[in-house]
């Protein structure tokens, strides 16, 4: 009973030393075959960045000497430059001989030394010829690979003969025999107990190669079962005793390992007490749980890195309203978390093309006079790979395909392209589209607007809002589906950053402009006299204030309806604005009230402002439409009150009704005319010499309160009785 399972346990004992010394070996070669690639593909990196070195030295004459530095520092044995027909222009000396392989093309022959090689332009894209940097494939080289491995190396050439190798003699035949056999990632063994293995020739590892491990299992094994047999055969009850405390306990661990390895506890280890198939199991148990340790905390670390940047992303859209800040933060994560080279974000404008706001990485891949400046990047909707994601909606991602047409876009070899679209409903462009006022600078920090119109009016089909694009992969691979879905992520940020800073910009500017106007609001009016009074007092200038009401606009409201009248205040703001310059502020007060602030003006320049509102509103009648429909034109006339700081009042709100008051006065004198505030009586205090502001000198301007006030001042007024204000300080 007991020599049965001895001897099966013997014949599965040798089974499975042979699978797993197979299974080691081919361990163990896909180990050596990953350093061989890396080994090559570093450098195949190495070569390319000494000639990438030599190719970024701008001066003909100094890339010799930059070429011999890059081989006098061990970064390539050999450097040589060509001209466009190939021709050589330079090579370094004690250069390998040839055939050099590229790393980046297959193999058609015997291979002599390995080479990078890089295009030569000037800075209008004009091809100049290539630098290649080479590096013998020699013996010393095929040694050097052996010592990375751990594993005997063989250099074949096409025929499948040996070029260079660290075998043995004695195996060298063998190991080309069982070659022949091995086929992509299969292992083949040889009859004395080799394993071979062959790795490439592939994209970016060139050489084709033969890799070869001793086996593991020892020697006189199936003699040594025997032996164990017999012997167990004579201690059959003692060995099945041992047999029992020897393989239940290791087992027991093992599961209470694996137990724990459920729950969560990657640092679990199985004490391993023996060298058989317990303890091997033990060990590949080992094994896997470091792995599997060493991959949860890869995954652990880039989860916490786009943590750490969605992170940054979040506090950066929670602490401003910058817009190019915003979108730097997110090209920068965008670029860090998918490993890429270079990236773009474009915006849709009013005219249909792709306007880059910001750019990192892309110096010298797209034709521009200023590469600090984003804006020079357009692409046209529809046109290259930019256009077509932003048209289409769709993601692109793959290699560049260069076109004979222009399209404006960054060069690059690989990309990777992502839309991001406002929610359906809301216009991509934004307040300025065709239809909102524009808002334009003006010196004092403030924005002057145009008339809303079209308020209601659809947008368009299309609800794309721009495009985040990212170039050149590091490692020369390829963007994958994952990195599509990460920069998914970010352009879903970036649509929700510049659909809320467009939304907080057209709050805040309806929260300070008349919706009907265009012009500012009463609440920028306060803020604004403040605001301008403290600078008038600070660099001792003056300000003038004119207060304006149209003449009988009741009349015009009970006579032609009151869309003729929202159409005379609409075409009265539009007049007003072309009149005045790009310092002073026009505001709506209420009704038919109206202010302009106008800073640095003393009376009489605020006077000559007056007179010439006056004559534009006067001289060309309001188109209306009537009540059947027919065009007509409504004469019209303004009253203007005039009052300057400090002249007429110490402080905003009384500088305000100063103008207010000469208001009163011009329409009072007859109407459609200004007059100016009269100057307040000196209240009897003790002097104190202060530094005041600049006063006005001596104009002769018509003066509210002054004997015949309106008689300079009125241009062609109607007579009648004055109708009652509307409002009083709104």
């Amino acid at each position: 009973m007991v020599l049965g399972p001895v001897l099966l346990g013997a014949f599965f004992v040798g089974s499975t030393l042979s699978a797993v010394d197979r299974g080691r070996a081919t361990e163990r070669l896909g180990v050596a075959a990953a350093g061989v690639r890396t080994s090559v593909d570093a450098l195949c990196q190495q070569l390319r960045a000494a000639a990438d070195a030599v190719a970024l030295v701008a001066d003909p004459a100094a890339r010799p000497r930059a070429a011999d530095q890059v081989v006098g520092r061990g970064l390539a044995a050999a450097v040589l430059i060509a001209d466009p027909a190939g021709r050589t222009s330079y090579a370094t000396a004690g250069g390998p001989a040839g055939p050099w392989q590229d790393c980046a093309a297959d193999t058609t022959g015997p291979v002599h030394a390995l080479a990078a090689q890089v295009r030569l332009r000037d800075p209008a894209g004009a091809d100049l010829g290539t630098v290649a940097a080479a590096q013998p494939v020699d013996p010393a080289f095929v040694a050097r690979l052996a010592a990375v491995t751990g594993a005997g190396v063989t250099l074949l050439d096409d025929p499948g003969r040996i070029t260079h190798t660290t075998e043995n003699r004695e195996v060298r035949a063998a190991v080309l025999a069982a070659a022949r056999q091995a086929d992509g990632d299969r292992v083949a063994g040889t009859v004395d107990g080799r394993y071979v293995r062959r790795v490439g020739p592939a994209p970016g590892q060139p050489l084709p190669l033969v890799l070869s491990v001793p086996g593991e299992r020892p020697p006189g094994l199936y003699a040594a079962l025997v032996g164990a047999v017999v012997l167990a055969a004579l201690l059959a009850v003692l060995a099945a005793w041992r047999l029992a405390r020897v393989t239940t306990r290791p087992l027991v661990e093992l599961a209470g390992a694996v137990d724990r390895v459920a729950h969560g506890d990657l640092t679990t280890r199985v004490p391993v007490r023996s060298r058989d198939e317990i303890g091997r199991l033990a060990c590949a148990f080992n094994r896997m749980t470091r792995e599997t340790g060493s991959y949860v905390a890869a995954l652990t670390s880039s989860r916490d890195q786009l943590r750490g940047h969605l992170t940054v992303l979040g506090d950066t859209l929670a602490s401003t309203h910058d817009l190019q800040r915003i979108l730097r933060v997110i090209l920068h994560s965008a670029i860090a978390a998918t490993g890429a080279r270079a990236g773009a974000v474009l915006l849709l404008d009013g005219d249909g093309a792709l306007v880059g706001q910001c750019v990192e990485g892309l110096d010298g891949r797209w034709p521009t006079e200023d590469p600090a400046d984003p804006a020079t990047l357009r692409v046209p909707v529809g046109a290259g790979v930019l256009g077509t994601v932003a048209a289409t909606g769709e993601p692109r991602r793959g290699r560049w395909e260069a076109t004979d047409e222009p399209t404006g876009e960054p060069s690059c070899e690989t990309y990777v392209a992502v839309p991001f679209a406002a929610p359906r409903g809301v216009d991509p462009r934004g307040p300025d589209r065709p239809g909102h006022p524009p808002a334009e600078s003006d010196d004092s920090g403030s924005a002057r607007l145009a008339p809303r119109r079209d308020l209601e009016s659809p947008s368009d089909d299309s609800c794309a809002l721009g495009v985040l694009a990212l170039y050149d992969r590091l490692g020369a691979d390829e963007f994958d589906d994952d990195d599509l879905v990460t920069l998914r992520t970010f352009a879903g940020h970036a649509a929700v950053a510049v659909q809320n800073v467009r939304v907080h910009e057209e709050t805040q500017r309806l929260s300070l402009t008349d919706p009907l106007t265009g012009l500012w609001n009463y609440r920028y009016l306060r803020e604004s006299i403040r605001r301008e009074v403290e600078r008038a007092n600070r660099f001792g200038r003056m300000l003038s204030v004119l207060a304006l009401d149209l003449d009988r606009f009741k009349h015009v409201n009970d006579t032609w309806g009151h869309a003729a009248g929202d159409a005379v205040l609409v075409e009265f703001a539009r007049r007003v604005r072309g009149e005045i310059r790009e310092v002073d502020l026009a505001f709506r007060q209420g009704g038919e009230e109206f202010v302009v602030l106008l800073p640095e003006t003393d009376a009489r320049g605020a006077a000559i402002v007056a007179e010439r509102l006056g004559a534009v509103v006067r001289d060309q009648p309001v188109p209306v439409a009537g009540h059947a429909g027919e065009p007509v034109r409504v004469p019209v006339t303004v009253s203007i009150g005039i009052a300057v700081y400090p002249d007429h009042a110490a402080g905003g709100q009384q500088v305000l009704d100063a103008a207010d008051d000469a208001l009163y006065a011009a329409k009072a004198a007859g109407r459609d005319g200004y007059l100016v505030a009269r100057a307040p009586d000196p209240v009897p205090t003790q002097e104190i010499p202060v530094v005041v502001a600049a006063v006005s000198p001596p104009d002769g301007l018509p003066r509210a309160g002054a004997g015949d006030a309106g008689a300079g001042a009125q241009g062609g007024a109607s007579s009648g009785p004055h109708p009652p204000r509307q409002s009083r300080g709104r």
